[in-house]
């Protein structure tokens, strides 16, 4: 534990590093919008692309101007000048400065590799090309970072050039030196040798840490850093990035302040880490990470009956810190590995049956029966809060429809596109309603017919959105015939995140008994709340 609360900087490179992920497309209002989300949480610096690479970053230090930051300095990439150009007439050192970002990282070849192979320089030319690139953006009054690209790699290979291409950085103004693993090939002890002996080296300046997660221990390498003396930290949120991804800081900023007492973002702010990195995957359209630590759904999730009877009586048990330190929330799983104390603690804030060990039982071998026939709940809490209420009955359940029957027709013909259209026949209050919808695809098409019956009656269900869909094979023997469990995926104002399930050998069945599910709670929510 740090005794003297030390501050250490965090610099996001979401924007910039993060979207060179496969799969990820940021547009510049995605960007702008993921912007004020990092500043009100209080990062020191946000990364927001190379302005020479392409128009919509080059527009985006254009808009983020026009916003007013509380707290974040925006960050513009470049590389140092090309070999035999003036750095005041390299046109990347001249979009640096077109950008008018307060602060500019400026990325060097520290490998005598890539300075031979890639560069194609001498070793003293790149010496040149970083410390007279940073002299241009400082004389211009620009906050320098240098970030030394491959600097582990190029430790190992000859220590003494590598701390020169930082000591060259120093001499053009750099007020920060990050040392980054950009292949990722690093350890843990031999990243903390290194960075105290930059640190012993060059002891008046802000020593930063670069970490790619390529050996799957970027946030260990980050924390072994800071450990070490560096108080500047570059990562990204979900740690995305090319590869494997970066350092994510989803993990590395709990670590720092709760672990290791330093001081990090803005006062308080730590309780809205959760909600920062899933309003990035929404953004992103990435799903989310249920395993992720501190904010993964299952971070503090209880599953087995043993973890779930001492959880019960005291959280440390099996609990690294209180989930609301970092926004996220405590989460009881029902399944066939479920004891008493599970249904207990999953049902007895809101339907009261804490002391009623026969009810409990019911539910237990209600569950156990439907995991029998392929259903799963731990990503269904939606769907066995349905289970309870039909268990309990009386008030705490109630039909808002009759199914009269649905049908999916699918068309296809010659070279034309698929068309698909579902009819839902549906009862409400005694009242028929028969409505069409055509849709991508039968799940697609059944939920629009669904929603065009019964928003007449029930508007709110338009709120509802459909975030992820996925579909298993229960039992994959039986061929085509074989069941499928869906696991659909749902987010709504009034109920927050949620998932459904259905199972049936008929995969358009147990997706309308998932899409049915999700709308039963969120009505059934929203009458209590009334």
């Amino acid at each position: 534990m740090n005794d003297k609360k030390t501050r250490i900087e965090i610099y996001d490179t979401t924007l910039r590093d993060g979207t060179q992920a496969e799969g990820v497309w940021l547009s510049l209002e995605d960007k702008l919008l993921i912007v004020e989300k990092l500043d009100a949480l209080g990062v020191d610096y946000i990364e927001g692309g190379y302005p020479l690479s392409n128009p919509k970053d080059k527009a985006f230090f254009a808009e983020v101007r026009k916003r007013p930051l509380a707290h974040a300095k925006i960050a513009a990439f470049g590389m140092t000048r090309r070999k035999g150009v003036k750095a005041d007439e390299d046109k990347g050192v001249k979009a640096l400065l077109d950008s008018e970002a307060p602060a500019v990282t400026i990325v060097g070849k520290s490998w005598d590799l890539h300075v031979k192979d890639v560069l194609r320089v001498s070793p003293e030319e790149n010496l040149d090309m970083i410390s007279e690139s940073l002299a241009v953006l400082t004389e211009a009054g620009r906050e320098v970072i240098f970030d030394a690209e491959h600097f582990f790699d190029g430790y190992r290979a000859d220590a003494d050039y590598a701390v020169r291409t930082l000591a060259a950085a120093v001499a053009g103004g750099a007020s920060r030196l990050v040392l980054c693993d950009t292949n990722g090939g690093s350890l843990p002890e031999f990243i903390r040798r290194v960075v105290e002996d930059v640190a012993r080296r060059l002891p008046d300046v802000v020593i930063g840490i670069h970490c790619h997660n390529d050996s799957g221990v970027a946030v260990a390498n980050t924390l072994a850093a800071v450990a070490a003396g560096a108080s500047h930290v570059q990562g990204t949120i979900n740690g995305i990035g090319e590869r494997c991804g970066n350092a994510d800081l989803t993990s590395v900023i709990p670590n720092l302040i709760i672990k290791c007492g330093y001081e990090c973002l803005a006062e308080g702010s730590l309780r809205h880490l959760t909600e920062v990195s899933r309003y990035v995957c929404e953004i992103a359209n990435l799903p989310l990470r249920e395993n992720q630590p501190f904010v993964g759904l299952a971070a503090f999730a209880h599953k087995g009956g043993m973890h779930v009877h001492a959880v019960r009586r005291s959280t440390a048990t099996y609990e690294h810190i209180a989930p609301d330190e970092v926004g996220n929330s405590r989460r009881i799983l029902i399944s066939e590995l479920a004891g008493t104390a599970s249904v207990a603690i999953k049902a007895d804030k809101k339907f009261n049956i804490d002391r009623d060990k026969a009810l409990q039982k019911k539910v237990i071998l209600a569950v156990q029966e439907m995991e029998n026939q392929g259903y799963q709940f731990e990503a269904a809490e939606a769907s066995f809060d349905l289970l309870v209420r039909k268990t309990l009955g009386g008030e705490w359940y109630r039909r808002f429809w009759e199914l009269d029957h649905y049908r999916c027709v699918i068309l296809q013909t010659g070279r034309n596109p698929t068309s698909t259209e579902a009819i839902v026949k549906i009862r409400i209050n005694d009242k028929p309603a028969h409505t069409v919808s055509e849709g991508d695809g039968p799940v697609n098409a059944l939920d629009r017919a669904m929603r065009k019956a019964l928003l007449p009656c029930f508007p709110s269900i338009d709120k509802l959105q459909l975030i992820d869909y996925k579909v298993r094979v229960v039992n994959p023997r039986a061929g085509t015939a074989a069941k499928v469990r869906v696991v659909i995926e749902f987010h709504d104002a009034t109920c927050g995140y949620f998932g459904t399930v259905g199972v049936d050998e008929n995969i358009i069945q147990a997706s309308w008994r998932a899409l049915t599910d999700a709308i039963e709670y969120k009505l059934l929510n929203e009458q209590e709340k009334q």
